[in-house]
């Protein structure tokens, strides 16, 4: 599993969550490398909700770049690396996904956002990606939710949608709906 934490979060964050959908899973998880009045981030922004494109695009060919590394280093399979991403780690997660479909074998985004609209066709060869959402979210809407889920679904992937009733934090039934959701996929 790649775990990719959210905004000011940092490499040991999502390392219980790894462990409790996935146990015995092997598990990576890189630090962003971005600093946001000191939060780590895996990219910048120019303000809540609007991403800086350009650095999007660099450093999402970064993390690519770092799990082709990993990927020889550890042995692991092309066809079992999935991504675990939270807000701003799910939205590089996605990104990685959409721009490099061969690196990841599938994803599960929680409380993503669109990271950017393709221009060109993307395969997903039928992907699973889970989207763990809050009906609370202050931050990433219901419209955002269904945008993103309809450009995955478009580029092929077998999209899993499911609500929580919570806000821009992880709830049990997260845990329990992605650890249900991999061992049905994994």
């Amino acid at each position: 599993m790649l775990l990719l934490h959210g905004t000011g979060g940092d490499e040991n964050d999502l390392l219980p969550l790894g462990r409790a959908i996935a146990p015995g899973a092997a598990l990576l998880s890189p630090l962003g490398k971005v600093l946001e009045q000191g939060m780590a981030r895996f990219f910048r922004r120019l303000a809540e909700g609007v991403f800086d494109q350009k650095d999007l695009e660099a450093r999402t060919q970064d993390l690519a770049g770092f799990v082709e590394r990993a990927r020889i280093a550890y042995g692991i399979p092309k066809d079992k690396l999935v991504a675990v991403g939270f807000s701003n780690g799910a939205n590089i997660a996605s990104s990685l996904l959409l721009r490099f479909p061969e690196a990841l074998a599938g994803a599960v985004l929680m409380r993503g956002m669109v990271p950017f609209v393709p221009k060109q066709a993307v395969e997903l060869n039928r992907k699973p990606v889970l989207l763990l959402n809050g009906v609370e979210d202050p931050i990433v809407g219901t419209d955002e939710v269904g945008e993103l889920a309809n450009i995955l679904r478009a580029a092929n992937a077998e999209v899993t949608l499911h609500w929580e009733q919570a806000g821009h934090t992880l709830s049990q039934g997260d845990v329990l709906m992605a650890t249900d959701w991999m061992r049905r996929f994994y």
